[in-house]
C-alpha cells in the first residue's frame, strides 16, 4: 500500500504537534526552599513552598525534618492563620557554641497541623517561613526531608536526595544552598567604590552649577552689550536731530 505525500506530511505534523505538548507539558510541581540559597554563617527567613498536587484532596499537614549534621541554633516560625506549629528537639552528638553558650539541643523537626477546616486545596500552594541561623559555614547545602499529608490519607515523602551525574529523584527532598559570605576586603573595595562614586557625582554637580554660572553671566553681559549699543545708537541719531 503506497501513502501519499500528503497523508506523510499530516502524519509528521501530528507527531510533531504531540512532541510539542509532551515538551510544554508542565513539570509537577516540588516542595521547594524559598529562596533558593543564602549565605553562611547569617541569619535567614526561608519559606518551604508547599504545591498541592493532587486534583482530589487537600493537603492538612507538613513535617520538615532539619538536618542535625549541621544543627542551628535558632529556629523561629512565623504564625500562618488556621495553622499550628510544632517544634521537636533532638540531643546533639556535639553540643553547638551559639553567643557565648553551650547548646546541647536543637530543632529537628518541624510540624504544620491546618486546623478544622483549613487546608491547601487543588490548584493551590502555602508558604510555610521560618526564621534559621546561624547558618553553618562548613556546608554549601542544607537538605530537609519533608512530609506532605493530604486528606484522605495520603502521605507523599519528599525525601530523596539528588546525586551527581543522575536524574533528578521523583520525590527530591528541598535544598537550601549556602554562599560564602564576601571578603572584608571585598566590601571595602565596594565601600570605597561607593564613596568615589559620591565624590565623582559631587564633582560633576558643582562643575555643572559652575558651568551654568559661567553661562548666566555671559548671557547677562550680551543683553548688557545689546541694551548699551542700542542706547548708543539713539544717542547719535538725537546729537545728529539738533545738528539739523
Amino acid at each position: 500500500m503506497r501513502i501519499s505525500p500528503a497523508r506523510r506530511l499530516a502524519a509528521a505534523a501530528t507527531v510533531a504537534a504531540a512532541s510539542v505538548l509532551a515538551l510544554a507539558a508542565p513539570a509537577f510541581a516540588h516542595v521547594t526552599v524559598q529562596p533558593g540559597s543564602v549565605q553562611q554563617g547569617g541569619y535567614s527567613a526561608v519559606a518551604f513552598r508547599v504545591p498541592n498536587e493532587s486534583d482530589t484532596a487537600s493537603t492538612v499537614k507538613l513535617e520538615i525534618n532539619l538536618p542535625l549534621d549541621h544543627p542551628m541554633a535558632s529556629v523561629r516560625t512565623q504564625p500562618i492563620p488556621g495553622w499550628t506549629a510544632t517544634l521537636e528537639k533532638s540531643k546533639l552528638d556535639k553540643p553547638l557554641k551559639a553567643h557565648g553558650k553551650e547548646i546541647t539541643e536543637a530543632v529537628s523537626k518541624i510540624t504544620w497541623t491546618a486546623d478544622a477546616g483549613v487546608k491547601v486545596g487543588p490548584g493551590q500552594y502555602q508558604d510555610f517561613s521560618v526564621s534559621l541561623g546561624a547558618m553553618p559555614a562548613d556546608t554549601e547545602k542544607l537538605t530537609f526531608k519533608a512530609l506532605q499529608t493530604y486528606d484522605n490519607g495520603d502521605v507523599v515523602r519528599w525525601i530523596d536526595e539528588a546525586k551527581e551525574g543522575q536524574a533528578e529523584p521523583a520525590k527530591p527532598a528541598p535544598v537550601l544552598t549556602l554562599t560564602k559570605a564576601p571578603a572584608a576586603g571585598a566590601a571595602d573595595h565596594h565601600a570605597g567604590s561607593a564613596d568615589t562614586s559620591k565624590d565623582q557625582a559631587a564633582d560633576h554637580a558643582s562643575m555643572s552649577s559652575d558651568d551654568s554660572t559661567a553661562r548666566t553671566l555671559g548671557v547677562v553681559g550680551i543683553v548688557v552689550g545689546v541694551i548699551g549699543a542700542a542706547l548708543g545708537v539713539v544717542g547719535l541719531r538725537r546729537k545728529s536731530g539738533s545738528a539739523s
